[in-house]
C-alpha cells in the first residue's frame, strides 16, 4: 500500500499542459501499484473539502483499497482550502495536495494534478458532492471492461438534474446542439459534453498537449486524446449542500470559445495550419475580428456624422479609433487568448494596445503606399487594387501583432 508519509504540498508543474506516458515518479513494486488518479480541482471549498475527502477514501478503500490517491488541487483559495485540505493527509495517507499560486482555472487545474499523478488511469470529480461519489465505481469499471474514456452524463438513462430553473436546462441542451453543430466528430461521441465528471486511460491522452478554454476538459480529451471505446454512465447533478455555485454565463462563452478553437486546430484548417508552419486557425480568427472592425468603424462613423454632425475628418479619426478598440479587444480575448491569460496585469494589457495601434497605423499606411502603386503605376482596376491591398495589410497586421503585441514578455 502506498503511504503519504509526508503532508508537504505537491510541486506545482510548470509549461505545456501535457501528460507524461508514465508517471512522474515510477514505482517499481506491485505493492505500490497505483491504479486511479481522482483530481478534484477546488476554490473556496473550506465547508465542503473533509466530507469530500471522507466519503471518497471509503468509497475507493472498499473498492480499490491503496491502488488510488486523491489528488486536491486548490487555486490559492481566500478560505485556505489547500491548508484543510493538507491537514488530512495524516489521516488518509492517499491524500495528496496541491496549492495554486501563479494559474487560475478549472481545467488547467485538473491538468496540473494529473501531471502529479501516477496513476493509469485519471479522473476527475467536483469538489462540492454535486456529483455523486458512488458513480466512481460505475465508471472506474467501464475503464477495466476496456473503455478508454468513461464519462458520467446527465443525459443518458438514469441521469438528470435535481432543481435547475428552465434557463439553465435550455442553456446545457443548447450547448450540447451547438457543439453538435461546431464539432460533430468531438460532441457527438458523448451525449454530455460539459460533464467535468469522468475517468480516462492516461495512455489515451500522454504526450498529447492540452489546451483547455474555461471550465471543460472534456472537449479537449475527446478532440486531442486518442479515445477509441468510449463509456457513459448517468448521473443526477445535486444541488450544492455548502459554499456558493459557481455557474456564469461566462462559462457558456468560453465553452463556444472553446469549441471554435477545437475545431480550427483539428480540423482541415488544424492540418494546413501545420503543414504549412503558419498559424491558419489564429489568422482565420483574426480576419473575422477584422471584419467586425469593418462594420463597427462604419456603424461608428454614421452616427457621428447623422446625429453629432462631426465634419468628415474628426468622425474618420474616431470612428477608426473605435474599430481598433473593438478590435484589440476581441483579438486579446479571443485570438491571441491562450497569451494574453498569462499576462493579465492592466499595465500588460495597455502596452499590447500601444503596440496593436502601431502596427494598425503602419498598416494603414503600406495600404495606402500598395494601392497607390497599383493604381497608378500598373493602372490595375482601383477595386481590384483595394482588396489586394487590404490583404496584404491584414497579413501585415497579423504576423506583426503576432510578434510583437501579444509575444510572452513581463509574466510574473
Amino acid at each position: 500500500m502506498k503511504t503519504n508519509s509526508s503532508n508537504s504540498l505537491l510541486t506545482v508543474s510548470t509549461g505545456p499542459l501535457k501528460i507524461s506516458e508514465l508517471p512522474p515518479n515510477p514505482v517499481g513494486t506491485d505493492d505500490n501499484y497505483i491504479h486511479l488518479s481522482l483530481v478534484i480541482p477546488t476554490y473556496k471549498e473550506r465547508d465542503n473539502i473533509k466530507n469530500v475527502v471522507s466519503i471518497l477514501s471509503q468509497l475507493l478503500d472498499e473498492s480499490i483499497a491503496g491502488n488510488y490517491e486523491l489528488i486536491v488541487v486548490d487555486d490559492d483559495s481566500p478560505d485556505r482550502t489547500w491548508e484543510i485540505a493538507q491537514s488530512l493527509t495524516t489521516e488518509y495517507p492517499q491524500l495528496r495536495v496541491m496549492r495554486r499560486q501563479q494559474e487560475r482555472g478549472l481545467s488547467s487545474a485538473v491538468i496540473r494534478g494529473w501531471q502529479a499523478a501516477t496513476g493509469s488511469v485519471l479522473g476527475v470529480i467536483d469538489g462540492d458532492l454535486q456529483h455523486p461519489p458512488e458513480v466512481l465505481i460505475q465508471l472506474l469499471g467501464n475503464i477495466e471492461q476496456g473503455a478508454d474514456l468513461a464519462v458520467a452524463s446527465r443525459h443518458v438513462e438514469g441521469g438528470g438534474v435535481s432543481s435547475w430553473s428552465v434557463v439553465r436546462r435550455f442553456l446545457s441542451r443548447g450547448a450540447q446542439l451547438l457543439g453538435l453543430l461546431i464539432l460533430p466528430g468531438v460532441l457527438g461521441r458523448v451525449s454530455d459534453p460539459m460533464s467535468g465528471y469522468f475517468m480516462v486511460r492516461r495512455s489515451a491522452i500522454a504526450g498529447a498537449t492540452l489546451n483547455p478554454v474555461g471550465y471543460k476538459i472534456l472537449l479537449e480529451v475527446i478532440g486531442r486524446g486518442k479515445v477509441d471505446q468510449v463509456a457513459e454512465v448517468g448521473y443526477v447533478f445535486c444541488e450544492r449542500k455548502e459554499g456558493e455555485s459557481k455557474v456564469t454565463w461566462k462559462q457558456y462563452i468560453d465553452y463556444i470559445h472553446h469549441l471554435v478553437r477545437l475545431r480550427l486546430s483539428t480540423g482541415k484548417v488544424g492540418r494546413l495550419s501545420r503543414k504549412v508552419n503558419f498559424p491558419v486557425g489564429r489568422f482565420v480568427r483574426f480576419g473575422f475580428v477584422g471584419f467586425s472592425g469593418v462594420f463597427v468603424d462604419l456603424t461608428v462613423f454614421h452616427l457621428l456624422r447623422t446625429v453629432i454632425h462631426l465634419g468628415l475628418t474628426r468622425s474618420t479619426i474616431l470612428s477608426a479609433g473605435v474599430a481598433i478598440v473593438n478590435n484589440f479587444l476581441w483579438n486579446d480575448v479571443w485570438t491571441f487568448s491562450d497569451i494574453s491569460q498569462d499576462q493579465r496585469a492592466l499595465h500588460q494589457r495597455f502596452k499590447r494596445f500601444l503596440k496593436f495601434s502601431a502596427v494598425c497605423l503602419a498598416g494603414v499606411i503600406l495600404q495606402a503606399l500598395i494601392i497607390n502603386f497599383l493604381y497608378n503605376v500598373l493602372e490595375i482596376n482601383q477595386y481590384l487594387a483595394k482588396l489586394i491591398a487590404i490583404a496584404v495589410a491584414t497579413i501585415w497586421n497579423f504576423w506583426v501583432n503576432l510578434k510583437l503585441s501579444w509575444r510572452v514578455t513581463d509574466v510574473k
